[in-house]
């Protein structure tokens, strides 16, 4: 499995995923670059992502929606606040309505994803930080670190495709 530790902070309100994969750097952020491949990788695999727009620009937006099991869709967003190509980028990755307005009653938190050269393939460092140690909590509970884990276990698979 990719993911090789998790750490949870509620005092500095932080979720840190790490995960290791047998490919250079260009082509982990390719993943992330390309919509059509992001889609086999941002949801769970129970929760197929289907992104609607891509832009990893700085000021750039990412908007997708999550299906559900039982068909329902859940909408998210990301708006990009930095990009090293092909090292990182950062960004806010919120829930939204339907027509992919912020849900303010969902936190947003604030994500660094880092790929860096490590044996011969590539660590990914994830990084989503939250205004407060509720939100955090909020999406805890929600279950993020099992369907975060799960969707980034899947990389594997694509890139070895």
């Amino acid at each position: 499995m990719p993911v090789t530790d998790v750490q949870q902070d509620i005092d500095t309100r932080t979720l840190t995923i790490v995960a290791e994969f047998a490919a250079p750097v260009e082509r982990i952020w390719q993943v992330y670059a390309d919509p059509r491949q992001l889609e086999k990788v941002w949801g769970p695999p129970t929760y197929p992502a289907t992104v609607v727009e891509h832009n990893l620009a700085p000021g750039g937006r990412t908007t997708y929606f999550m299906t559900g099991p039982d068909g329902e869709k859940y909408a998210g967003y990301w708006q990009i606040t930095a990009t090293d190509e092909p090292t990182s980028f950062s960004f806010d990755d919120g829930f939204a309505d339907e027509d992919f307005n912020k849900n303010p009653e969902l936190p947003v938190s604030k994500n660094v994803f880092t790929f860096t050269e490590h044996d011969g393939g590539t660590r990914a460092t994830y990084v989503s930080t939250y205004e407060s140690a509720e939100a955090l909590q909020q999406v805890l509970d929600m279950g993020v670190v099992e369907g975060a884990s799960s969707a980034i276990n899947q990389i594997d698979d694509l890139v070895a495709s």
